[in-house]
C-alpha cells in the first residue's frame, strides 16, 4: 500500500473517532442537565411493574448513559464534511466497510458536497496511452496557485487506468467525468468502430455506452456536459453525412447518465453546420466550434443547452486559426488563439483572445496579451500547445511531447511574466505525449 496514502487514511480514521467522542461528550452532558433541571422541578417518576412492585426513577442511571452513549451516532452532516477531507481512492473502502458508511457516500448529498469542495482545489490532470499494455492512464498533480519562478508540483496521484482497443480519440473532460471514443472490433464490420465510453478517474470506474442509433458507423462527434441545476450528465453527439454543400453533422442524439436504462434520443437542430473537436461545457451550455455549411473552416460557435435540449448559434464573423482554443472566461465563452498553426513556438509574439459579449447579437470583444521579451528563451526550440485558462490572468501551455523533467508554462497576462513549472513524478512515462487538462475536479459520483 502506497504510504502517504495509507497514513492520511488512518488519520482521517482517527479524526473520524476524535469528532464523535467530542460529539457524545456534548451531548452526554446536555442530556444530564436537562435531567437534573426536569428533577428539580418535578418528583421522581413511579411506575408499577407487571408483579405490582412499584419501581421509583430518579434520573439516569450509568447504564442508561453507557448504553445511550454507544448507540450515538455521528451526524449526517458532519459524517460527511470529515469524509470530504478522505482522498477520492479511500471512498471505494470506506464503502466496504458498513452499510451505514455505504450509505453516506452513495447518497446524493455527499456526492454535491464533495464535488463543491473539489471544486475550490482545482488540480493538473494529464492523461495519455500505454502502449505497451495498452491502456489509458490518469494522473493528477497540485494546480499551483501564482506560480513562481522555477516552482515544482510533485505528480504523485495516479488515479486509474482504463483499457483501450485500438486507440481512443476525442478524450473530453466535465466535472470529474471524461467521455471518449474507443476503437473496438464490432462482429460484422470490416474495420474498427468508434465506442462511446464514459469513465470516472476519481473511482476507477468505466461504462462503454450503447452504440448510436444511425445507419452510419463511422465519423460520429460526441461531447460530454453537465447540468448543475439538474445534476444530470449528458452526452450529446452527431454523425457527418455528405452533401452537395460538403460535410454537415446530422442525427443529433442525446444520452442522459444515470437513467434505469441508457438510451439514445433524437433531438432536433435546424442550424446546418459541421461540428469540429473544439468544445467546452459552461453553466450548463455545451459550446463546440463548427463550420457552416458549405464551408472548411470554423466561423462560428454552436450552443447547445442541457436542459432544454436546444440548439443556438453565435458567429464569429471570420475563420477560426487552427490554434483556437475554446475557454471558460469567467462564466463566459471564450476563443483563445495563438496564430494559423496549432504549435506555439518561442518566435510567438502574442495571444488574441475574443469573448462573447452579447450571445443574440453575436457580438463579442477582444484582448490582446503582448509576450515579453523572456517568452523565447524559456520556450526555445520547444512546441508547445494551449492546454487553456485558468481564471481570466493566466494562459498555460503544454509541451507537445514530454521531455524529463515535464514542465507546463504560465503565463500571466497581468503582470507579463512566464513561469516554467516542473511536474516531477511522470519519469516512467518517457517519451510520448500527454494530453494536459486545467481545473480537473475529483467527483465520487458512482456510474
Amino acid at each position: 500500500k502506497d504510504k502517504d496514502f495509507q497514513n492520511q487514511y488512518e488519520l482521517s480514521l482517527q479524526e473520524i473517532n476524535t469528532q464523535r467522542v467530542r460529539y457524545e461528550l456534548s451531548l452526554s452532558r446536555t442530556i444530564t442537565n436537562s435531567t437534573q433541571s426536569v428533577s428539580a422541578m418535578q418528583p421522581p417518576r413511579q411506575n408499577v411493574s407487571k408483579d405490582g412492585e412499584l419501581t421509583i426513577y430518579g434520573g439516569v442511571t450509568r447504564s442508561m448513559t453507557r448504553r445511550h452513549r454507544n448507540s450515538l451516532p455521528v451526524p449526517d452532516d458532519l459524517a460527511m464534511e470529515i469524509f470530504t477531507r478522505l482522498p477520492s481512492k479511500a471512498m471505494a473502502r470506506c464503502r466496504c466497510a458498513c452499510k451505514l458508511w455505504s450509505s453516506v457516500l452513495r447518497s446524493q448529498d455527499f456526492t454535491e458536497l464533495f464535488l463543491t469542495k473539489s471544486c475550490a482545489r482545482p488540480q493538473l490532470l494529464f492523461v495519455r496511452e500505454d502502449y505497451s499494455v495498452r491502456e489509458i492512464v490518469f494522473i493528477t498533480s497540485p494546480q499551483p496557485e501564482n506560480p513562481e519562478e522555477n516552482s515544482y508540483v510533485v505528480a504523485t496521484n495516479h488515479l486509474a487506468r482504463f483499457p483501450r482497443s485500438n486507440g481512443f480519440y476525442g478524450c473530453t473532460c466535465t466535472s470529474g467525468f471524461f467521455c471518449y471514443g474507443d476503437n473496438r472490433n464490432l462482429k460484422g464490420l470490416q474495420r474498427p468502430v468508434r465506442v462511446p465510453v464514459i469513465s470516472n478517474p476519481s473511482t476507477g470506474q468505466s461504462l462503454t455506452l450503447p452504440r448510436w442509433n444511425s445507419k452510419k458507423k463511422y465519423g460520429v462527434e460526441g461531447y460530454l456536459g453537465y447540468d448543475p441545476i439538474a445534476k444530470e450528465f449528458k452526452v450529446l453527439s452527431m454523425n457527418k453525412s455528405r452533401v452537395s454543400e460538403g460535410w454537415i453533422s446530422v442525427e443529433h442524439q442525446v444520452l442522459t447518465l444515470g437513467t434505469k436504462k441508457l438510451s439514445w434520443r433524437l433531438v432536433e437542430c435546424c442550424i446546418p453546420h459541421r461540428s469540429s473537436s473544439k468544445w467546452i461545457c459552461i453553466s450548463g451550455v455545451l459550446y463546440y466550434a463548427a463550420s457552416a455549411a458549405g464551408s472548411s473552416e470554423n466561423s462560428m460557435v454552436v450552443c447547445f443547452d442541457l436542459r432544454s435540449e436546444e440548439f443556438s448559434s453565435v458567429k464569429f464573423g471570420k475563420a477560426m486559426p487552427d490554434s483556437t482554443t475554446l475557454v471558460n472566461y469567467d462564466g463566459k465563452l471564450g476563443l483563445l488563439m495563438s496564430g494559423d498553426s496549432h504549435d506555439v513556438s518561442g518566435a510567438r509574439t502574442s495571444f488574441e483572445l475574443w469573448v462573447v459579449r452579447d450571445a443574440v447579437k453575436h457580438e463579442w470583444f477582444n484582448h490582446i496579451y503582448v509576450l515579453p521579451p523572456s517568452w523565447e528563451d524559456v520556450v526555445a526550440a520547444e512546441t508547445m500547445c494551449i492546454a487553456g485558462m485558468v481564471g481570466v490572468n493566466e494562459i498555460v501551455l503544454a509541451p507537445w511531447f514530454q521531455r524529463l523533467p515535464y514542465y507546463v508554462i504560465y503565463f500571466n497576462v497581468e503582470r507579463k511574466t512566464i513561469t516554467k513549472v516542473g511536474i516531477q513524478g511522470l519519469e516512467a512515462f518517457h517519451g510520448g505525449s500527454f494530453h494536459t487538462y486545467l481545473n480537473y475536479v475529483e467527483n465520487v459520483k458512482l456510474l
